[in-house]
């Protein structure tokens, strides 16, 4: 398949990629991982041509098809949805138009023994038997089926691309690329414009994809469900392991507690060795000794320790302005655009996020979650009822798409300097530094920063000003898994308001303590966090939420009162007196259940306070597998606890 021999990019005197190697084979599914700005998206292309290494080579096979989607990429206008994604089967339509013309030769022609004749009918097999390989499925169906699983509603396919944002555009390059059912996939972060509805179809798509796969992502649970393998690129040098993402953090920390070990007894020896060589060095009686532990050093292969990659955001927000006691409040209120006044998107919604509370808005992809938050910048007036921001509420906003907030010809440095006022321009170089734009990096035009890039410094701009309620849109897009990690923890310490829009349940954990559930055009409150919230609606992930249809949602309790099991009516047969008993030992088992599961839960969230930031005396390694024996543990009662909430109901 695909091998990267001593490989190495260099540009302006710094090295991205040192003398790296790599074999892609068949069956691999790659995670790529490593800080932004390692050189991920740049090790991609490589692979397919797009940049050439400073030395070294990349061997692709010839006749090996390959299927790559970029982070960004100009995308195709003055097609419908539906056009677009058909042009990928243009080879297919031409060989059926060249069947249509050899048949309308042959049956014009009599010289059936001439070589020309001949020529015809083998033309004509190979083709139909090109086309039985290919026809598994009409191409109509297939672009059809992927397009729906992409999230595209049928009354979306019509419409002309350029009508669609660039998020809805790079789905409609997703799926031609999957319909092309390349040899290879290389997919960098493709589930950042996906909600979580498509990112579960991607997921299981991916997962019988038949090919081999490089995946950069930084979503754990996307890695962990459709890699096998996980290559990190660490200070210009790559790490294999032959584990999916979870598995080689595991593995990763082990080896290098292992290698640290190693490396200090062998200082050990050599320094004792050195010493003894010292001390007897001029004593004729000792000269032989001496020379044997001269010649041991020689030959000793020394270890050497790998230099971690700690560079990491530094993030603290300002301390918020005290606000009114109510953020923002919105009653009874009905929401559209003003160029499409009749398409209602949120109808007779009701919220209110007092001060200092973190809320989240979740929900599929054009359910009103951006609509609300534009409401909430002043952006949309509502139709019908009011939406208010609260006294004094100064709001710091990420917006979804940073295409359209920074200016692509502005510098680093002047993105920030164009907005700042007063003393806090002094401390810009501090300020970007903290989101790791050190260097020359801050001349760097916006235009060639990477997504992960531009999403820090959009997040870099809300550090100016002391904001009381921080709106952020998708913030964990782009950003790498340490990234998040820190941003996490700067916002669990931020004493303002938090409303944060996000599919990515792992940053949401912990983190919110209300979420707004949109939908089927309503808003819906749900009070605690994500956990709570899964709980009460009773599945196991966001993924089987956004599969269930309105009717089956409004068939939910509701969500501020505990889901209540209705118990048959008392008879007087025996029959029923076991069947209340058993009703009863389930109910007890359920909630002995769930404050087991609450327990556990809190555990792992004190192991992953202390791994987020270790002391010395802390044991990685000790406090790594008792995080692991405490998720298997929560696996095996959440399965449990999930089997006996499906008999209650059906009882």
């Amino acid at each position: 398949m695909i091998s990267i021999t001593d490989l190495t990019v260099s540009f302006g005197g710094t090295t991205l990629l040192n003398d790296i190697s790599l074999h892609i084979s068949e069956k691999d599914r790659i995670g790529l991982t490593g800080r932004n700005g390692a050189g991920k998206s740049t090790l991609l292309k490589l692979i397919i041509g797009e940049q050439q290494p400073t030395s070294g080579k990349v061997m692709v096979p010839s006749g090996l098809t390959i299927g790559y989607l970029p982070q960004q990429m100009q995308h195709h206008k003055g097609r419908t949805v539906m056009e677009e994604t058909m042009m990928v089967f243009e080879d297919f339509f031409a060989l059926h138009r060249r069947v249509d013309e050899i048949s309308a030769e042959l049956a014009t022609r009599e010289d059936y023994d001439s070589k020309e004749y001949s020529k015809l009918i083998v033309e004509l097999n190979n083709i139909n038997d090109r086309l039985a390989m290919a026809e598994s499925e009409a191409p109509e169906v297939a672009a059809l089926k992927t397009l729906r699983g992409l999230g595209f509603r049928d009354s979306e396919l019509g419409r002309a691309t350029e009508t669609f944002s660039q998020g809805w555009n790079m789905r409609i390059e997703l799926a031609k690329i999957l319909l092309r059912k390349p040899d290879v996939l290389l997919l960098d972060e493709p589930t950042n414009h996906l909600d979580i509805e498509s990112i579960q179809w991607l997921e299981d798509y991916l997962q019988t994809f038949s090919g081999s796969m490089v995946l950069i992502s930084h979503d754990r649970r996307f890695l962990d469900n459709t890699t096998n393998r996980t290559v990190e690129i660490m200070l210009g040098r790559i790490h294999d392991y032959k584990v999916p993402y979870s598995k080689y953090l595991v593995l990763r920390a082990e080896r290098i507690e292992q290698q640290k070990a190693a490396y200090e007894n062998q200082q050990r020896t050599i320094e004792k060795t050195e010493e003894f060589i010292e001390r007897f060095r001029y004593k004729p009686t000792k000269s032989n000794q001496v020379q044997s532990r001269i010649k041991q050093l020689e030959k000793m292969e020394r270890i050497e320790l790998e230099v971690e990659d700690k560079s990491a955001l530094s993030v603290k927000f300002p301390p918020a302005p005290r606000s009114g006691d109510v953020a923002f409040k919105v009653t009874d209120a009905s929401i559209s655009y003003p160029d499409a006044p009749q398409k209602i998107i949120l109808s007779d919604a009701n919220l209110e996020i007092k001060r200092g509370e973190k809320v989240a808005f979740v929900g599929r992809n054009g359910e009103g979650k951006t609509t609300m938050m534009k409401t909430l910048m002043g952006n949309l007036t509502p139709m019908k009822g009011k939406a208010v921001v609260g006294y004094n509420v100064k709001i710091g906003y990420y917006a979804q798409n940073q295409e359209d907030v920074l200016n692509r010809n502005d510098t680093v440095y002047d993105t920030l300097d164009k907005i700042a006022v007063g003393d806090i321009r002094m401390k810009l170089r501090d300020i970007l530094g903290a989101f790791l734009f050190r260097g020359e990096d801050i001349d760097k035009k916006v235009a060639v920063l990477s997504g992960g890039e531009r999403a820090r410094l959009s997040m870099a701009r809300l550090m100016l000003e002391p904001y009381n309620l921080l709106a952020l849109d998708e913030p964990t897009n782009h950003m790498d898994i340490r990234s998040k990690d820190v941003l996490k923890q700067a916002l669990l310490k931020y004493d303002g308001t938090l409303i944060v829009v996000s599919h990515d349940r792992d940053f949401l954990t912990g983190l919110v303590d209300k979420i707004y559930e949109f939908g089927d055009g309503k808003v819906r409150e749900h009070l605690g966090g994500v956990d709570d919230f899964l709980r009460r609606k009773k599945i196991e992930n966001f993924e089987a939420l956004e599969r269930k249809t309105p009717q089956q949602a409004a068939q939910q309790p509701a969500a501020s009162e505990p889901a209540e099991v209705k118990a048959k009516p008392a008879t007087s047969s025996q029959q029923d007196r076991e069947s209340r008993r058993e009703m009863a030992r389930l109910k007890n088992r359920f909630s002995n259940l769930e404050k087991a599961i609450a327990e556990i839960e809190s555990k792992m969230a004190d192991i992953e306070k202390v791994l987020s930031a270790p002391g010395e005396k802390d044991d990685i390694m000790e406090l790594t597998r008792a995080y692991l024996e405490q998720k298997r543990e929560l696996d095996i009662k959440m399965e449990e606890w999930a089997s006996l909430a499906e008999k209650i109901e059906q009882q």
